[in-house]
């Protein structure tokens, strides 16, 4: 059984009741929203064997949310006296009115459904003092594993701990309580000979993102990949250059993160389609004539947004408007069926979307974001991927990348790569990458692995929204294979 114990976040937690509150200022609007934000943030960070950085940050406020003739405003505030949520509400009230006289959509309440419930993430050890303790000897030990010979100049081990308490309330009766308890970490080693340096980290960066506790850090099992990140950044030294050529390509699942986020994730947010984000994060080649009718991959391709998957990192049961989350697909046998779009969105587009109404904290308003963005699963191995490949290459770990405004051509460069000559892996090789068009390049999908292969993968640090958004997502994915992509090799 998993444990579920009350998470102790802002010392001052119990001294605000969001329905209190909301109870105070529901007279002042036709309808009103409260939705309270309380979060705690550990840093933990260990750099060759010695302690860098310990924190702990605390942050809590509310966004108060109402509705005006067909227009919904939205202001924050960490003042949570009942007059400090009057002078929002009354902000709020302001900037409705204001998007009334110059909108171009109105809204109803149909937006904004009755919800009633809570979701907890999953997790086995808790936060306490001893826990604690031995969860930062662990990433002390890990700076040290990796320490494989003097070539490794430098060794990292970071970890992120985040407890999150958030409860959405509205004056006609919805009432959301959701807490999570996410975990992130990043093991590096940089090894260094002349003027040749390679790091090697652990999936990618902060890739390693979940919803559990601080199970997360076995110790024999990460100690066992600390070993392995400093032996691979040793490899990468002597390693020859990526060949440039065209190749049949594999990519680990955790390079696939973000090769599903940068072309399938952000193409598909419909307010991206409708050009809310050209300003700032671009728009999408996708256009809204697109759905039910784009083959954008191959029939092996099956993509979902699932918000209902234990432990994985964007995983909740509703999102900021109260809508409930549930498993869709975007993507069908290869066909564009669904868009990552809130019910605002599915009003002002008439596209099929999903519970993705989504904020990144209590100070800003929830806008169309990526959940759980995931690869299903097809029937092959990754041996029978390799054995059916007579010229290859199969590449691990994001290191950069690169795409156009429309979310169109791509260009990413990944850490650690093994050619494949006839079937079998051989030459280890440095500075891989690859580029492509995100529509040939998913209908080049020729093999997908199977359940067992699948390995879940997040990140907190997705970027979007004016005022700016900084979200945590999700990906999942197996080995996957494309046919006769372009690679090239070159310094990062």
């Amino acid at each position: 059984m998993l444990n579920h114990v009350s998470l102790g976040i802002h010392p001052n937690h119990a001294s605000f009741d969001p329905e209190s509150a909301l109870s105070k200022l529901k007279s002042s609007a036709d309808w009103v929203a409260l939705r309270y934000v309380n979060e705690k943030n550990h840093s933990r960070s260990f750099k060759n064997g010695k302690s860098e950085s310990h924190s702990v940050s605390f942050d809590r406020g509310v966004m108060i949310e109402v509705f005006v003739n067909g227009y919904f405003g939205y202001a924050g505030t960490s003042d949570l006296s009942n007059a400090g949520l009057m002078r929002a509400l009354l902000k709020a009230k302001e900037v409705a009115t204001l998007a009334s006289q110059r909108g171009i959509s109105e809204f109803t309440l149909d937006q904004r459904p009755v919800a009633r419930g809570e979701y907890q993430s999953p997790f086995f050890q808790n936060l306490d003092g001893t826990s604690l303790n031995e969860f930062c000897d662990t990433l002390r030990l890990a700076t040290e594993r990796m320490k494989a010979s003097d070539k490794i100049v430098s060794t990292r081990a970071d970890a992120r701990i985040i407890e999150t308490h958030q409860v959405y309330v509205s004056s006609h009766g919805t009432h959301v309580d959701q807490k999570y308890l996410m975990i992130a970490t990043d093991f590096k080693a940089t090894a260094k000979e002349g003027s040749e340096t390679q790091s090697r980290s652990d999936k990618g960066g902060l890739a390693r993102c979940n919803q559990m506790g601080l199970e997360a850090l076995d110790r024999r099992e990460v100690l066992a990949r600390c070993e392995q990140i400093g032996r691979e950044a040793l490899e990468l030294l002597t390693a020859p250059n990526c060949p440039t050529d065209t190749r049949d390509l594999i990519l680990a699942p955790d390079h696939m993160l973000i090769q599903i986020h940068e072309s399938i994730g952000h193409p598909l947010e419909i307010d991206r389609i409708l050009g809310d984000e050209r300003n700032y994060a671009g728009w999408s080649f996708v256009k809204p004539s697109d759905f039910g009718k784009l083959q954008y991959g191959s029939k092996l391709m099956n993509v979902t947004f699932d918000p209902s998957v234990p432990g994985e990192f964007a995983s909740y049961a509703f999102d900021d408007c109260g809508n409930p989350a549930t498993r869709e697909y975007l993507i069908k046998d290869g066909l564009l069926v669904r868009g990552l779009g809130s019910l605002e969105s599915q009003k002002r587009s008439g596209i099929p979307g999903v519970a993705n109404f989504r904020s990144a904290s209590w100070n800003r308003a929830p806008i169309d974001r990526m959940a759980n963005v995931n690869l299903e699963p097809g029937s092959s191995s990754l041996a029978e991927m390799i054995a059916q490949t007579e010229k290859g290459i199969y590449v691990q770990s994001n290191q950069s990348w690169s795409i156009d405004d429309y979310r169109n051509k791509f260009q990413f460069g990944a850490e650690y790569a093994q050619l494949i000559e006839n079937g079998k892996l051989t030459t280890v090789v440095k500075n891989p990458n690859y580029r492509g068009i995100t529509v040939p390049f998913w209908n080049s999908l020729i093999a997908v692995g199977n359940a067992a292969d699948v390995e879940m993968y997040g990140s907190p640090y997705c970027g979007k929204g004016e005022p700016s958004q900084i979200i945590r997502v999700g990906h999942s994915s197996p080995h996957c294979l494309f046919s006769q992509i372009e690679i090239f090799g070159g310094g990062h």
